[in-house]
C-alpha cells in the first residue's frame, strides 16, 4: 500500500495540467514550484483547479482505500504520509515536486474528516488574515496533530512527520515572510 500511495502521489497534477493546456513547466516558471497555487500565477484558474483536484485525490484514494482493506489509523495515515511524500519527490519528474499542501488535505478528510475540517478552518482563517497562503497552509498543518492527538492518537506520528517535512519545504517562504518579501494574494476594489 505504502509503495503504491508513493508512485499515485509521483504523478504530477502540475505538470501534467499544463503539459495539457499547453503553459510551460511549472518547476522552471513563476514560484517553480509543481502545485496549484503557481499553476494558478502561470495558466489561471481553470488549470489551478484541476491541479488542486488531482492533488487532492493523491491523498484521498489510497487513505480510503488503505481503511477499505482494513488498515489501522496509524496504516492508513502511514499510507497517506507515503503518498506526501510521492508528491514532494515524483519519481517520474526527477524527484522535483511540490509542497504538498494539497494532497495533505486530501488525506486528512478520508483518515479523521472532523481534523480535516478543523485544519480548513484554520487555513481559512488565517488565509483571510493574511492572504498569504503559506502561512495559512503552515498553520492548518501544524494544528492537525494536534487535533489528532486528541481524536486519533493512532495517527499522530505520521501526521507529526507530514507537518515538519511541510515546514521544511516551505523554509524559503518562511525566510520572505521574515525579511517583508513573502507575496500574499492581494484584495481587488
Amino acid at each position: 500500500m505504502c509503495a503504491a500511495a508513493y508512485l499515485l502521489g509521483s504523478i504530477s497534477s502540475a505538470i501534467l495540467v499544463c503539459r495539457l493546456f499547453g503553459y510551460p513547466d511549472p518547476r522552471t516558471e513563476g514560484s517553480s514550484n509543481p502545485g496549484a497555487t503557481n499553476v494558478l500565477r502561470i495558466g489561471g484558474k481553470p488549470a489551478a483547479a484541476l491541479t488542486l483536484l488531482g492533488d487532492v485525490l493523491k491523498g484521498t484514494i489510497p487513505v480510503a482505500v488503505a481503511y477499505g482493506l482494513g488498515l489501522s489509523a496509524f496504516g492508513a495515515a502511514l499510507v497517506g504520509f507515503c503518498a506526501f511524500l510521492g508528491h514532494l519527490f515524483p519519481v517520474f519528474f526527477q524527484f522535483r515536486g511540490g509542497k504538498g499542501v494539497a494532497t495533505a488535505f486530501g488525506l486528512l478528510f478520508p483518515l479523521h474528516w472532523p481534523t480535516g475540517l478543523v485544519a480548513g478552518a484554520v487555513w481559512l482563517a488565517v488565509f483571510a488574515l493574511t492572504r498569504i497562503s503559506s502561512v495559512a497552509s503552515l498553520s492548518a498543518f501544524v494544528a492537525a496533530p494536534i487535533s489528532l492527538w486528541f481524536w486519533l492518537p493512532a495517527a499522530f506520528w505520521p501526521m507529526v512527520a507530514l507537518t515538519a517535512i511541510m515546514v521544511f519545504r516551505h523554509r524559503t517562504n518562511l525566510a520572505k515572510l521574515l525579511s517583508g518579501e513573502e507575496l500574499g494574494f492581494r484584495r481587488k476594489g
